[in-house]
């Protein structure tokens, strides 16, 4: 039974379950089918605008993009309809959890009928990318081929992921790459998801090359007797965030370290979160890194960083840093006033549902149980601000653009909309059910447990 739409917002008794569901609800008024399958149209509003790439949405902060990413993504403007950022391929793994988390079959033919889609158009993505392109997609047939049991997407994931490795060129510097842009939303994403890969689909050839692709990342990193190899590039060209920025990179060459045992990916990934550390501003008995609370440029993404640090060496120090990030983002009273760090908006990639992922994992990890309990305060505060008034199922109208605070959107895709949302809620509603623990979904980039239960509480006997 849906929210009574006369009662406030803050009224709803919606559990993060039937608030997923009803995501599901709104994204399938979405789906567009044809002879291929089907995708989802990123913003189904008759007259709104979505925050896909390409779109004025595609840089929500001028801040933390420099030109040359503005760049790509205006390249990859026509592929948004396949990718895990805000297509069909972010789509698709919502709808796989959403079967599992309520055991509906019928959500299954949602994700066949997008695997479909995808098997049948990888072949015309020029983009590699892990958000915006080939990567994505072929993480997105992975887990479909295993969940439904079809060979048939699986045989598109390999064939999709060998294209990957083909489309590898040397670089000017001497190694391997695609775009030359480091960061998990250029070079770096793509070896995580050949890494993904590698491990799901059981071809070694991926893991190499992301080996081989990365040793050129590491030796980017490498100590250099000027600051930056062009003293006029801007400085936020090279933020410490995570998505286009130094966190991101380092979460990546700690990922290689647990990958390889390779000590120069180490030592490459410790430079970079040295220069991290430098960057943190105490708040309390937090830390914040940047003014952003959120996965793509802030606090969450950071957190993920250290995270990996953490769980590849097992030092505690950086553990310790992921629970001040942590402590940070709950100090500066967000969600629940709009902060320079988390304006209005909702979605995974600079909003409140990239911080229930954060303190989902967090709890996940550690067992403490401060953390599920703001998450579960975040995810109310997030159905709450859920429009469904029409009952077509819910959307998250935002201002995903930053500096541009009056152009509101509801999208439909993982990383800026409802699939995304409805993701975290169903890894909160999955969180603390020793007695049915179920795997979800998390990106290549989400360094937290796949089940998110405490280890020592899945030993104790149900009940």
């Amino acid at each position: 039974m849906g929210p009574d739409p006369t009662r406030s917002s803050g009224e709803r008794a919606d559990t993060p379950l039937t608030a997923a569901i009803m995501a599901g609800r709104w994204i399938r008024t979405a789906a567009v089918d044809d002879e291929h399958g089907r995708r989802w149209r990123a913003n189904p509003d008759p007259h709104g605008r979505p925050a896909a790439p390409g779109g004025p949405a595609s840089l929500h902060s001028a801040s933390l993009h420099s030109a040359s990413l503005h760049s790509a993504s205006l390249h990859s403007a026509s592929l948004h309809s396949a990718s895990l950022h805000s297509g069909a391929a972010g789509i698709v793994l919502f709808f796989l959890e959403l079967a599992a988390g309520t055991g509906h079959e019928a959500y299954l033919e949602d994700a066949r009928a997008g695997a479909r889609h995808l098997a049948a158009t990888w072949r015309r993505l020029a983009d590699v990318s892990l958000h915006h392109g080939l990567a994505g997609v072929v993480l997105a047939l992975t887990e479909a081929g295993w969940v439904l049991g079809e060979e048939r997407f699986e045989a598109a994931a390999v064939a999709a992921a060998d294209r990957i490795v083909r489309s590898a060129r040397a670089m000017d510097d001497g190694g391997i790459g695609w775009s030359g842009d480091p960061t998990p939303r250029g070079d770096g994403g793509v070896v995580l998801g050949l890494l993904r890969a590698a491990a799901a689909l059981g071809v070694p050839a991926y893991e190499e090359m992301a080996i081989e692709a990365g040793r050129r990342i590491a030796r980017l990193t490498a100590p250099r007797e000027r600051p930056a190899a062009c003293p006029a590039l801007p400085a936020e060209a090279a933020p410490p965030g995570f998505l286009a920025g130094t966190a991101g990179t380092a979460f990546l060459l700690a990922r290689l370290y647990g990958a390889t045992g390779e000590e120069s990916f180490l030592d490459a990934a410790r430079r970079g979160a040295g220069l991290v550390r430098a960057a943190g501003v105490a708040t309390g008995r937090g830390v914040l890194v940047t003014d952003h609370l959120g996965y793509c440029s802030g606090s969450a993404g950071i957190a993920r960083m250290f995270y990996e640090l953490y769980r590849v060496t097992g030092d505690r120090g950086d553990l310790e840093w992921v629970k001040r990030l942590a402590r940070g983002v709950r100090e500066s009273g967000a969600p629940f006033r709009q902060t320079a760090g988390l304006w209005n908006v909702a979605c995974q990639c600079c909003g409140t549902a990239g911080l229930i992922e954060l303190y989902v994992g967090l709890w996940a990890a550690t067992g403490e149980q401060e953390h599920l309990e703001f998450a579960r305060r975040l995810a109310d505060h997030l159905i709450g601000r859920a429009t469904g008034y029409d009952g077509r199922g819910y959307r998250w109208y935002q201002a995903y653009r930053r500096h541009r605070p009056g152009e509101v959107s509801a999208d439909t895709g993982y990383l800026t909309g409802a699939a995304g949302i409805g993701a975290a809620l169903l890894h909160l509603d999955a969180a603390g059910q020793a007695d049915r623990p179920r795997r979800v979904i998390l990106l290549p980039d989400n360094p937290f447990p796949p089940i998110p239960v405490p280890a020592v509480a899945l030993r104790r006997p149900a009940g």
